[in-house]
């Protein structure tokens, strides 16, 4: 089944219910895209907060619209928070997100994201071998890097879609968005977005905050990915390279409502 087309009309109402609602999201991410993360979801109209400790963590988890967890930069202190904050965002019914950083290539974090599914994210984003991995289908990658396209590994996310009841987005050139039985493509972006750090990760941070909103979770989380790649094309237009590319991005989230309506 070829996959539908995300459009521009569902794109701007998920961007006025974002602004509108200013979703809280509990970002536990990696130690080198952070400040990056925050500025994306602040010029996109949501409220960051990372908190880490393990008492703390709980306890925001609870409070906040959203919970992100992403492995980059793992420990087992980290990991035990990161349980601590899910399992309280279960009990508070509040969605949250995993990002699978480079699962497959290291032991650690392949085993804790596995041992995480059974506690029911709301969406899994990664790239493509970061979810073949964690489909349990081998796949290539380089540490955070893919060697293996979305589309060839759009059948593991749509598995791995249908196991977990979670919607799954496997992004690459072109990204795809899954709940097993649906799936949604968003085209765009510019290769410039892969020359920098952190892309991914803040893409991450919005697909959660955007699973707090109202409406169809699968169009929602399809709108975040549409977010990101529309900005990244309007940034490349004004950027002369990765340098300037990274504060022209966050100035064209900002300005996003021109791109969603033209």
């Amino acid at each position: 089944m070829q996959p539908d087309l995300h459009s521009r009309t569902t794109t701007a109402h998920t961007l006025h219910h974002f602004r509108t609602r200013s979703p809280l999201v509990h970002c536990m991410t990696n130690d080198v895209v952070q400040s990056f993360t925050a500025n994306v979801l602040l010029a996109l109209g949501a409220s960051p907060a990372m908190v880490i400790d393990v008492q703390e963590a709980a306890q925001f988890a609870a409070i906040a619209d959203a919970l992100l967890i992403n492995v980059g930069t793992l420990t087992d202190e980290r990991a035990q928070a990161m349980r601590a904050a899910v399992i309280s965002a279960n009990a508070a019914q509040k969605p949250w997100t995993l990002d699978p950083v480079a699962v497959g290539a290291l032991t650690l974090r392949s085993r804790f994201c596995h041992d995480l599914l059974p506690l029911r994210p709301a969406t899994i984003r990664g790239n493509a071998s970061e979810i073949l991995a964690l489909a349990g289908i081998s796949g290539g990658g380089r540490g955070v890097d893919t060697t293996d396209t979305a589309l060839a590994a759009l059948p593991g996310a749509q598995r791995l879609a249908s196991d977990t009841s979670a919607i799954v987005v496997v992004t690459g050139e072109v990204d795809y968005v899954t709940n097993g039985t649906r799936t949604v493509a968003v085209t765009g972006g510019d290769t410039l977005m892969t020359r920098v750090v952190g892309t991914g990760c803040a893409l991450s941070a919005v697909v959660a905050a955007c699973c707090s909103l109202p409406g169809d979770r699968l169009d929602n989380v399809a709108s975040a990915c549409a977010f990101i790649k529309l900005a990244g094309c309007k940034a490349a237009q004004h950027s002369a390279g990765p340098g300037s590319f990274i504060p022209a991005f966050v100035d064209a989230l900002w300005a996003l409502e021109g791109e969603v309506q033209a």
